[in-house]
């Protein structure tokens, strides 16, 4: 009974029809894009003293004090005299692009502040110009556009 039942068991085998089909270079990148998470980056942007940053989170911490660190260097720099008291948040909409270009998307800004520094905006944007050489982020080894939104606190007597 063994050696009758092995024959057959190879003609099945043998006659099962295998069929492979050919996928083109562009259904590969359409399935992997679709499986990619393009809101998280495989390297954050970076400045030159934070390009030795390995880990994700230490590299995007040393990217973020950077920006605050000129931004508030910046404000401090223009002497701005008030009337009132400010103590009060903004928030920068901050891209920076592929090539490592910053650009302010936009400025979350209180009227009180606005009121008492109407060249706050201006400032922001030339702060935000005079920053050092940015790398840009990248995902799988491609230089991609971030957009981060950073918060600025806004303290005056």
């Amino acid at each position: 009974m063994r050696k009758s039942l092995l024959p057959v068991l190879i003609l099945i085998i043998a006659s099962c029809n295998f069929e492979t089909k050919k996928i083109s270079s562009e259904e590969v990148l359409e399935q992997e894009s679709r499986s990619l998470n393009w809101k998280e980056v495989d390297e954050y942007p970076a400045f030159e003293e934070c390009k030795n940053q390995t880990e994700l989170a230490a590299a995007k911490n040393c990217f973020e004090n950077k920006i605050a660190r000129t931004i508030y260097s910046f404000l401090a720099s223009q002497q701005p005299v008030v009337t009132e008291s400010i103590n009060d948040t903004l928030f920068i909409y901050l891209e920076i692009t592929k090539e490592g270009k910053p650009q302010i998307d936009s400025v979350k800004i209180d009227t009180t502040v606005t009121n008492q520094l109407p060249d706050i905006e201006k400032w922001l944007h030339q702060s935000i110009d005079s920053l050092p050489k940015i790398y840009p982020a990248s995902k799988r080894g491609i230089p991609v556009s971030t957009v981060f939104k950073m918060p600025v606190v806004v303290k005056a007597e």
